[in-house]
């Protein structure tokens, strides 16, 4: 089994178990132990892997963090757990911050069972950086995070590769949660800067106003142009067949059973589609319209619901599922589905 399959196999079993683990220990047994199994090391082996490693800090002796890797008999990882249900970003990581600058190694992690946060010194030498260079979400991962995360393998681990992409990485992730959060929710620098270069007038606070609804659609506008482009070469056939059952008359015109397929609906459907083509064969994702609703399936299997498409009211909703149930998400705009897409991928690991 690939070792990306292995992480779909783990991240499978924890959509569906998370709800029952109530505790940093169930937590570190299901789910903490796998992954460091997964990364290649034996975690019944003391001289590969830890548990309870002492890492005494000044004044105060007999501190302990959760689990240290070895390799070559250094310490190369420290590990952390919280139970599952635990916020990592708020400030659980005073411990492991202590433990760092009295231990070899040079990453720490910090993590929850479902997201491995990774640190190092890269902003100054043996004192922990404030924040990760790397984050992996065990629900909510992309074929890059599987590359970078592969770097910590038993067989892979480099130290000097990894820190030599350690700084980088941490930067380029800042900048794309700027990016996210820029978004989904313009701040005024942000829009001036994009203002002054195609307005000629004075930026007065109206202006900057207007501006910002403006920027907000230019940029789901210029994500929806990507991704349209991405899907057309993800497909092979020059016309797309989106429909189970295709409407008769087309579009907007009901078919034998009175059900009509909307606009949005098929947009919907396209954008979907497009998201789960870089994880899945885009053919896989079939549409079933239905009075009620739109449901997009995997497979064309009923049991295999991805979401569902509440396009028929006022109000749109996006219905996400997480083991089976329906989580009926508002959303404005049909192209809101995009900031959805790791919801919709994370689906696609239960089934496969």
């Amino acid at each position: 089994m690939d070792f990306i399959d292995r992480i779909k196999e783990i991240s499978a079993r924890i959509a569906q178990q998370k709800s029952l683990i109530e505790t940093e220990e169930a937590t570190k047994n299901a789910f903490i132990m796998p992954f460091i199994s997964t990364l290649g090391y034996d975690v019944f082996n003391p001289f590969e892997v830890i548990p309870e490693f002492t890492a005494d800090t000044g004044t105060k002796k007999g501190e302990k963090v959760d689990y240290a890797i070895k390799k070559d008999d250094n310490v190369i990882v420290l590990i952390e757990c919280k139970k599952c249900t635990c916020d990592l970003n708020k400030e659980h990581k005073s411990q492991l911050y202590r433990y760092f600058s009295v231990t070899e190694a040079r990453f720490a992690i910090l993590t929850n069972g479902l997201t491995y946060q990774f640190y190092s010194d890269i902003d100054e030498p043996n004192k922990m950086d404030n924040k990760p260079f790397f984050e992996f979400n065990m629900l909510e991962f992309e074929e890059n995070d599987i590359d970078e995360l592969k770097k910590f393998t038993r067989t892979n681990f480099c130290l000097d590769d990894i820190l030599t992409t350690a700084s980088s990485l941490k930067y380029i992730n800042a900048i794309k949660k700027v990016f996210a959060r820029e978004m989904e929710t313009p701040s005024e620098a942000f829009v001036k800067l994009l203002t002054s270069q195609i307005y000629e007038g004075r930026l007065t606070q109206p202006v900057v106003e207007q501006f910002s609804h403006i920027v907000k659609q230019g940029w789901k506008q210029f994500l929806t142009d990507k991704i349209n482009l991405r899907l057309k070469s993800a497909l092979e056939e020059p016309k797309l067949e989106v429909v189970t059952k295709e409407p008769k008359e087309g579009v907007n015109e009901p078919d034998e059973n009175g059900i009509i397929t909307t606009e949005d609906e098929m947009e919907g459907y396209n954008i979907v589609k497009a998201i789960l083509s870089e994880v899945i064969d885009a053919k896989r994702v079939v549409m079933r319209d239905v009075k009620s609703y739109c449901g997009i399936l995997l497979d064309d299997n009923n049991r295999k619901p991805i979401c569902r498409l509440h396009f028929n009211y006022t109000k749109k909703y996006l219905g996400v599922f997480e083991n089976k149930k329906e989580n009926r998400i508002p959303i404005d705009d049909v192209s809101d589905i995009f900031n959805h897409a790791d919801k919709i991928k994370a689906i696609i690991a239960e089934y496969d």
